[in-house]
């Protein structure tokens, strides 16, 4: 199989879990689709000039990367929605100022806790909260039964409502 076929094959089988989970992340299905489309460009180049390890694992990042990048530009431009536990926070041109800057203060310290997280802690919470996946996906996207991967996602949730 060309490299070329194994890039495609790859990321049609996890096109679906990644518009998801990056639609999660910036609260629009549209702009999640846009996400996944350039992180598969990417993924594509990076592919052409070495071997990419864990390709699986490279998209969920670039995706991640480019859905949060998108969501601080959205958010630098006045207009956000984030879903934090089931509570959804929107943030709009007429939000009031000190609504706005708290609501930014508090996806600053999520994104800083996120980022503080052991990388399997951090895409174990982020493909449940973000991306829906069930506990048994993660699991086996992570290489780990399904109760360890229900106390990672135990686990990085924790520590964000610690950073709260």
């Amino acid at each position: 199989m060309r490299q070329g076929d194994f890039t495609l094959e790859i990321y049609l089988a996890h096109r679906g879990a990644l518009v998801n989970y990056a639609s999660a992340i910036t609260g629009d299905h549209g702009r999640a689709e846009d996400v996944v489309q350039e992180a598969f460009l990417r993924y594509r180049t990076a592919s052409a000039n070495r071997r990419v390890d864990e390709p699986v694992g490279y998209l969920y990042r670039v995706v991640r990367n480019l859905a949060l990048d998108l969501r601080r530009r959205l958010t630098l431009e006045g207009r956000h929605v984030v879903d934090l536990d089931r509570t959804v926070v929107e943030v709009e041109d007429t939000a009031s100022t000190e609504a706005t800057l708290m609501a930014r203060e508090d996806l600053r310290n999520v994104l800083a806790a996120l980022n503080e997280l052991p990388e399997r802690t951090r895409i174990a919470l982020e493909m449940h909260r973000f991306g829906g996946c069930k506990l048994k996906d993660i699991a086996a996207r992570l290489g780990v039964s399904i109760s360890f991967a229900q106390a990672l996602v135990k686990e990085g949730l924790k520590h964000c409502q610690r950073k709260l």
